[in-house]
């Protein structure tokens, strides 16, 4: 096999899960291409994967069939002649590429009106009763009955950091005396909604406890350009001396891959750049509320997940149902504070 094609999921988090198939792909057909076609907000986890050949970027929009964008992608991908694609999305359009680019194998989970585009899959599972993510998109690989599926039990993502991105973050940083040994990366921003945000008073009281025991620590706040007026305020409630900087917004997703990879630790919602972290194999803190750690858990050794488990949670609800968000008020900055010196001791 020559060539095959990876349709991107559209979310960071999802797209970190989806490196172990990589892997395995890579691992059945050594001298195969793999490329990925991903929107450019995840395509910068895909130049982080070793497996990957080329990353092509497109410009997609959420809930847009872009008619136009997908026969031109179509066009230019049909002139590679891969042998199969595996479409990741469960979208009808996003099986439409493949298919007019007539790439004999189109393997995925059977979604929205894609009897015909998608020729080889799988069940989707239900809702109630989900594997984990890296073993759901993992399955696929399994569709090509190759004696050399990877059977290995519980894989876990792994990236690399780019020498051309980590020195765009030493560069780019070199006013604030950045020093990766001393810095704590806080991810306060969760694209899900409130219901997966540990309050920014948390975060504020927890930045304070960390420069207290270690003076010469620095906090950056990492995150979208969504997350910038939160971090505001976490940077307005922890005091002057806590050298907290707001850097949400202020870098590319290249650059916070490098970032997470190089700094002391992460404390972080259920996100992405959990996820990241995770793959990094950086010391975190992952603060689950609304969510299932049990589906979407932080595949590290280095990494711890707190989470009270009430009886209420997981709701997977965007915005507490009951008005009062215990699942994550409750969890407190000592909590996290002492869960993050066990990670480092």
């Amino acid at each position: 096999m020559n060539g095959i094609l990876i349709v991107a999921p559209n979310w960071i988090g999802d797209a970190v899960m989806t490196q172990p198939l990589l892997a395995s792909l890579k691992q059945q057909f050594p001298e195969a291409n793999i490329d990925v076609l991903a929107s450019t907000w995840v395509a910068p986890i895909y130049r982080a994967c070793p497996e990957v050949s080329e990353v092509i970027e497109a410009k997609f929009e959420h809930k847009q069939l872009q008619w136009g964008l997908r026969k031109q992608l179509a066009k230019e991908l049909s002139a590679k002649k891969y042998q199969v694609c595996f479409v990741l999305p469960n979208s009808f359009k996003s099986a439409l590429i493949p298919w007019l680019a007539n790439i004999p194998l189109r393997i995925g989970y059977r979604g929205e009106l894609r009897f015909g585009l998608i020729n080889l899959s799988l069940d989707n599972p239900s809702k109630i009763n989900r594997p984990p993510m890296v073993e759901h998109y993992l399955a696929l690989s399994k569709l090509l009955n190759s004696e050399l599926a990877t059977t290995a039990d519980n894989p876990s993502p792994k990236l690399c950091i780019s020498a051309t991105a980590k020195l765009s973050v030493l560069n780019k940083f070199n006013d604030v005396n950045f020093d990766p040994t001393n810095t704590y990366v806080m991810c306060p921003g969760a694209e899900y909604g409130p219901t997966k945000r540990w309050p920014i008073s948390h975060f504020a009281e927890l930045a304070n406890k960390l420069v207290t025991l270690n003076p010469d620590a620095q906090i950056i706040l990492l995150g979208g350009k969504a997350d910038h007026e939160l971090a505001e305020e976490i940077c307005a409630k922890a005091h002057k001396d806590s050298k907290i900087h707001n850097w949400c917004g202020n870098t590319t997703l290249d650059e916070a891959i490098a970032l997470i990879g190089m700094c002391k630790a992460v404390i972080s919602n259920d996100s992405g750049l959990m996820h990241i972290a995770a793959a990094l194999q950086t010391p975190q803190v992952a603060i689950f509320g609304s969510s299932d750690p049990a589906h979407t858990p932080p595949l590290s050794n280095k990494a711890k997940v707190l989470w009270l488990n009430l009886p209420c949670s997981p709701c997977h609800k965007k915005v507490c149902p009951l008005g009062h968000l215990n699942c994550l008020n409750d969890i407190l900055p000592d909590q996290v504070f002492t869960t993050l010196k066990t990670l480092q001791s």
